[in-house]
């Protein structure tokens, strides 16, 4: 008998609540990213079972002041959340997740994709966890003041800054992200944490050797130290670029066996809604792909002729279609369970606490 996702957590460690549809001088709802949260985000979010988000807001690249910008997104943000408080629910201990399910709103995860809004002062950290920021990620994929993103040809470590930038995250109980990080970056903030740390949405590059994608010494050292590892639905899944389901399921195996069934989930780094119209999207992929080479902001693997998203695991249908498919792979329920969210509920209460 098919799983049913509706008794169970989800959650992606790793998403963005948006309808892509929408354009931008209609939308109800905007951050700088331009992100359009109106009645079909949310219909769609409750449709596919989602129990809760990681969100980016923030600072990740361009040319906004990051503190600024930051404070800004986050008062965004809180205002979303107020006025779909029916729907909505900022997520600030893992017990939050749990009576998310138990209320049928979304968990929304404040979630960062760059630390570059600290800036050379490691107690923003402090600010930033007493608004309600639940997750870090210390590098985007350039280098910043703390370290080498996956895209930095010095594949440098931390910074003696990005040290007291850990440091300070796991005094204030903020997940420390190494999604998009170098490698010594990474392996360098697993050691020297003194919580358990996380890269939230990845790719395995023992199968598709890209710099997005975690080498099975890093997804090992995470798992050792107690931490937690998301696969995406990205390109960066496939060496050709054309990413699908099955090679979803594929990393999701890789993960499992070099980390354990404890630790892996899922963190999209998509939409729940669809695009409505993948042909016109194509037409403004190379514009959005050109903006992020010329910003320095792009990772290898990004094209115009591929989608940034697993066209057949896409929909309110994504993490339904997910559990069939780890099924037919043999998983059980049990582990089904915990890729699609209760890992990462565990590992929140290790960070956050209940």
């Amino acid at each position: 008998m098919s799983i049913d996702i509706t008794d169970h957590l989800v959650v992606n460690a790793l998403g963005v609540l948006d309808n892509p549809n929408v354009s931008s001088s209609s939308a109800l709802v905007q951050t700088s990213e331009q992100l359009t949260i109106d009645a079909r985000t949310l219909a769609d979010a409750h449709a596919s079972g989602v129990t809760a988000i990681n969100v980016t807001l923030g600072y990740t690249m361009g040319d906004f002041p990051p503190y600024e910008h930051t404070l800004r997104e986050i008062g965004t943000w809180d205002s979303i959340i107020r006025e779909n408080h029916e729907h909505l629910v900022r997520i600030d201990t893992a017990e939050d997740i749990a009576e998310a399910k138990r209320t049928g709103r979304i968990g929304i995860i404040y979630g960062f994709q760059n630390a570059a809004a600290a800036e050379d002062r490691p107690e923003r950290v402090a600010t930033f966890a007493g608004l309600g920021v639940r997750v870090i990620q210390l590098t985007y994929n350039q280098a910043n003041q703390i370290g080498d993103g996956s895209m930095a040809p010095a594949n440098r470590g931390l910074t003696p800054l990005g040290r007291e930038v850990v440091a300070a995250l796991n005094e204030h109980r903020v997940m420390v992200d190494l999604s998009h990080s170098g490698e010594r970056t990474c392996l360098e903030a697993a050691r020297v944490s003194s919580q358990p740390i996380s890269i939230n949405h990845t790719g395995c590059r023992a199968l598709v050797d890209l710099p997005r994608n975690k080498t099975d010494e890093e997804l090992r050292l995470v798992a050792e130290r107690g931490g937690f590892v998301g696969i995406y639905f990205m390109p960066f899944l496939n060496a050709s670029g054309h990413a699908g389901a099955a090679d979803v399921v594929e990393h999701i195996v890789h993960a499992v066996n070099v980390c354990g069934e404890d630790h892996v989930g899922i963190g999209t780094d998509g939409t729940i809604t669809a695009i409505d119209d993948l042909d016109a999207y194509q037409d403004q992929l190379a514009e959005q792909v050109a903006r992020r080479q010329a910003a320095g902001a792009s990772a290898a693997g990004e094209r115009s002729d591929t989608y940034p998203f697993v066209v057949d695991l896409r929909g309110v249908d994504q993490f339904r279609k997910l559990a069939r498919l780890l099924e037919e792979r043999g998983y059980s329920s049990a582990r089904i369970e915990k890729i699609l969210g209760r890992n990462f509920y565990t590992y929140a209460k290790a960070v956050w606490g209940n």
